[in-house]
């Protein structure tokens, strides 16, 4: 697949932006603001360049091909996602999970707006999904070892899979409703579930409790509901 035949320059009605950089990154980096706010059918060279504040020509010469652009694109999203999980760097207690999710939705809207275009995309594309696999079972690894570091023996992938899920739909609704004190408020009660099960799980054991607090923080006095 290729662009429509466009003029050489890549002038004709393109209005110019914030320049953000001309190197193989910043171009990969607009073509995911381009997808976040048109969807991936929209991702062109023009798109991209008119984000970017470059040439069309400058597009073409990074790329080749829309198709190449596209893979490029969704690789670097990938690896920008896997780079930014709120999963990532956990401390193995229930009051710590997750945390930095909301924030992470408004740092980077563009790019979890991605990650879903590319969802709906791949049921029309099945050759994008080996990269949405490798995105998300990235993230249920992550997932299933911090919560098995809470839990132990119990989170097993069903738990693990269902944490997830919540997560996620969380992510969605702050993205497209705003509303980041309810992702905050969910957390909060995520967590104290979290508390819950990994206490029962230490009594049908009959191991000593540790210190792992509750969401709101009272057995310890740095534990965050944030």
């Amino acid at each position: 697949m290729t662009d429509p035949q466009e003029p050489a320059d890549g002038r004709r009605g393109r209005k110019r932006v914030t320049h953000y950089g001309t190197g193989r990154v910043a171009l990969l980096d607009a073509a995911v603001r381009v997808v976040a706010r048109v969807g991936l059918r929209g991702l062109t060279y023009r798109a991209v360049a008119e984000e970017a504040g470059v040439t069309h020509g400058l597009v073409v010469h990074h790329f080749g091909s829309r198709d190449a652009l596209i893979e490029e694109a969704v690789d670097h999203a990938v690896r920008a996602s896997l780079g930014v999980s709120a999963l990532e760097g956990g401390t193995g207690r229930a009051p710590d999970f997750a945390a930095g999710l909301g924030e992470m939705v408004e740092a980077g809207p563009d790019l979890q707006a991605f990650q879903y275009e590319l969802m709906l995309e791949a049921r029309r594309r099945p050759e994008l999904l080996p990269q949405l696999r490798a995105l998300y079972e990235g993230y249920f690894e992550t997932a299933g070892s911090e919560l098995s570091r809470i839990l132990g023996d119990q989170a097993d992938r069903g738990l693990s899979r269902l944490v997830f899920a919540a997560l996620e739909g969380l992510v969605l609704h702050q993205l497209v409703f705003g509303e980041r004190e309810v992702t905050e408020e969910a957390l909060a009660r995520l967590r104290d579930l979290l508390a819950g099960l990994a206490a029962d799980g230490r009594d049908a054991e009959g191991t000593p409790a540790a210190d792992t607090g509750t969401a709101t923080g009272t057995s310890t006095g740095d534990a965050s509901g944030s």
